[in-house]
């Protein structure tokens, strides 16, 4: 599973570095905005871990934003994308979040892991690390697939499954590529996070409407925005360790 991740991804690189940030909506208009709401207001010197990176969004809005910002993926070709985004200004690392983190204890007051989680199976080890590396009364804020809409849009038999599901992206840059992620019910999802954090709030977004009435975000928002308000397709938590 693990190798598909990385194959996928690197071949993914490309697109999530020229297009995701304008071209996919449920992205730039959905995901983010609900995440950036849960954020700190005030993140000047906080040191902050990006665990899935990607091609770096997030790690610049952070940088910008005055953090100290260390970026990691899975993908070596994301992370030379997140590299090119945010030069020496965050420290950009490959990394396998199933495995030991190479970071000391308490060394980060926030984590933000953004749509990464559903491509690992055993979330156990990975909370553990996170939980580890987290100062006490840091925030750990993440979102995944809402396993309803995985449950619905793949039209599964048995909703409380922990399974492994497959689909084709089909993308400008890389064509059609295969991603495999894990579904598995709220109850789990939640019961992970509760086991080693304390769950402050729990978010199923519905699209911003900041973005509208920009030309380029039309298109979107005709075919999503009734869907997307009356479907949930993501899922946020925010949660904290204990002081």
């Amino acid at each position: 599973m693990k190798e598909k991740v990385i194959e996928a991804y690197d071949k993914l690189a490309k697109d999530y570095e020229m297009h995701v940030d304008t071209q996919s909506g449920h992205n730039a208009y959905y995901e983010r905005p609900a995440m950036i709401k849960l954020l700190p207001t005030n993140m000047n010197q906080l040191s902050v871990l990006d665990a899935g990176c990607a091609a770096g969004w997030y790690t610049e809005q952070f940088v910008k934003q005055g953090a100290h910002v260390t970026a990691i993926d899975i993908s070596s070709e994301m992370v030379e994308a997140c590299k090119r985004r945010v030069g020496d200004k965050a420290t950009v690392l490959t990394c396998d979040l199933t495995g030991q983190l190479p970071f000391t204890n308490e060394t980060f007051d926030l984590i933000v892991s953004s749509l990464t989680l559903h491509y690992i199976d055993d979330w156990v080890p990975t909370f553990r690390e996170f939980h580890r590396v987290l100062k006490p009364g840091g925030n750990f804020i993440f979102s995944v697939h809402h396993p309803f809409m995985d449950f619905k849009h793949f039209d599964r038999p048995d909703y409380f499954a922990h399974e492994l599901l497959t689909e084709i992206w089909n993308k400008k840059e890389s064509g059609p590529v295969e991603v495999t992620f894990y579904r598995r019910p709220l109850q789990e999802i939640l019961n992970a996070a509760s086991a080693q954090f304390i769950i402050n709030q729990i978010v199923e977004p519905k699209p911003s409407l900041d973005f509208k009435d920009i030309p380029e975000a039309i298109n979107w928002y005709t075919k999503w925005l009734e869907r997307l308000s009356t479907n949930p397709h993501f899922l946020i938590v925010k949660a904290c360790k204990s002081k």
